[in-house]
């Protein structure tokens, strides 16, 4: 019965198979195979359940959860600036110019050194992996032989990472100690990196994947986005990039382009169903249709939105225009490393949205309406939405999706999560999960059927 079955775990399950619909899967079996592939998933009613766990036990294969803990899929972060992990909570409080000038630059170009990178990468990965994120997506540097040593570090803690060296050539718009050297420089050097992280990649179970990675539009010129398109229709690569962050970024593309960043990434080849787009506060309605159209995702980052975005993303209006939208930190514009501080910032920006802020205004004119979030639907964006942008069967517990898992112990020594018998409905447990679980509450962490992580 259990042919090519590694792991049979024995639990229960939150999840979200559509945004803002809660399913709670009581103490069912996940068969796994050595792919780490969901082959199967057998409910307490199905005749098989109870020689399932026999066989299983008998195997010493079976992974049972007490009665305090639950299975919720892994996370996914769609946005992060690995580099800028020793910056994390530094200088938020200042203009970007000067986080950006005064910090951000200097401490990225410090990974000329290949060293440094190593150790500040394989913190970093650890870190996450840590608070539950299975799967990645990070900008790195400039520097070729560093960013592959982000490739290594997610390799070799198990994390499924998809990684790209930034491009800077626009001399006018980057500093002369951290820029490409040239536009052909860059582009040669983007393809070559595509081709050795594949080749890094070919015996990597979880997976390890190769992005094209304009920082944004005003740190490269037009050459450059024209040939990087070009770059990601040879290899049918993903991309990533920023998106009208904010009231700057916006305006200057408008400037210098006379179009909105959406219209411009499409001009030049760099929207699609392989895509994903930081932040996107400035998108109008014209915008959200290209990017339904292109199939083009959108990383929600709400934290570092609240610092740096002069704005809120307007999920609710973007979500009804079929936009796909998952969840990123974006350290170290955002100072946490955890998605469930997302989580719940998804939840506050979108109240503070609707309601509006200025009490100057009266309270009809005050806010935008019907733009609340709730916590399940910013669950969902965290996991289904953020495998949807990555176009990989990820994010939700079902057969044929990759198993990737957070155990979660809602009776750990250091962070008892207790309703005193008064909040019994398994959503308010989900919620009371989201929104106060630290660290020492995620017991184990699985990415494609492995045990990466045990928090003993």
């Amino acid at each position: 019965m259990l042919n090519n079955i590694n792991n049979v775990f024995k639990g229960s399950v939150f999840q979200t198979k559509e945004y803002g619909t809660l399913e709670y899967l009581d103490n069912i079996l996940i068969l796994v195979d050595n792919k780490g592939i969901i082959k199967n998933v057998i409910e307490k009613e199905n005749e098989y359940y109870k020689p399932i766990i026999e066989e299983a036990t008998n195997k010493n294969i079976l992974v049972e959860l007490s009665e305090s803990q639950y299975f919720l899929p892994g996370f996914i972060d769609l946005h992060i600036h690995a580099p800028q992990w020793p910056q994390a909570g530094i200088a938020l409080d200042d203009s970007l110019d000067v986080w950006l000038n005064e910090c951000t630059f200097p401490l990225e170009a410090k990974y000329s050194d290949v060293n440094f990178a190593q150790k500040v990468y394989d913190d970093l990965v650890k870190n996450l992996v840590a608070r539950g994120t299975t799967t990645a997506m990070y900008f790195a540097t400039v520097h070729h032989n560093s960013s592959l040593e982000l490739v290594k570090s997610c390799i070799n803690n198990g994390q499924r990472g998809f990684v790209g060296k930034v491009v800077m050539d626009n001399v006018e718009m980057t500093p002369d100690y951290y820029r490409d050297n040239s536009t052909n420089e860059a582009l040669l050097d983007t393809e070559k990196f595509i081709q050795d992280v594949i080749k890094l990649g070919e015996n990597v179970l979880q997976g390890v994947y190769p992005v094209v990675t304009p920082r944004f539009i005003p740190s490269c010129t037009d050459e450059a986005l024209y040939g990087l398109g070009k770059i990601v229709k040879k290899y049918d690569a993903y991309v990533q990039s920023h998106c009208s962050e904010c009231d700057w970024e916006h305006n200057y593309v408008k400037s210098r382009l006379g179009m909105t960043d959406t219209q411009a990434l499409n001009k030049f080849g760099l929207l699609g169903e392989k895509s994903v787009m930081a932040h996107c506060n400035f998108l109008n309605e014209g915008d959200g249709e290209i990017f339904n159209q292109t199939g083009t995702s959108i990383a929600h980052c709400p934290i570092s939105n609240s610092y740096f975005a002069n704005a809120v993303l307007p999920v609710k209006r973007l979500k009804k225009q079929g936009v796909n939208i998952g969840l990123g930190t974006d350290i170290s514009g955002g100072f946490s490393p955890s998605l469930y501080d997302n989580i719940k910032q998804v939840v506050i920006s979108s109240r503070m949205l609707e309601d509006g802020v200025d009490s100057n205004i009266s309270n009809t004119n005050r806010g935008v309406n019907d733009s609340r979030t709730s916590v399940v639907e910013a669950f969902y964006l965290a996991t289904k939405g953020g495998g949807d942008a990555l176009k990989l069967p990820l994010g939700i517990i079902e057969e044929g999706y990759i198993c990737d898992l957070q155990v979660i112990d809602i009776n750990a020594s250091k962070s008892k999560l207790p309703n005193f018998n008064i909040f019994n409905d398994k959503k308010h447990l989900l919620e009371k999960i989201l929104y106060l679980s630290t660290i020492n509450n995620i017991k184990q962490v699985w990415i494609q059927g492995k045990l990466v992580y045990e928090n003993n």
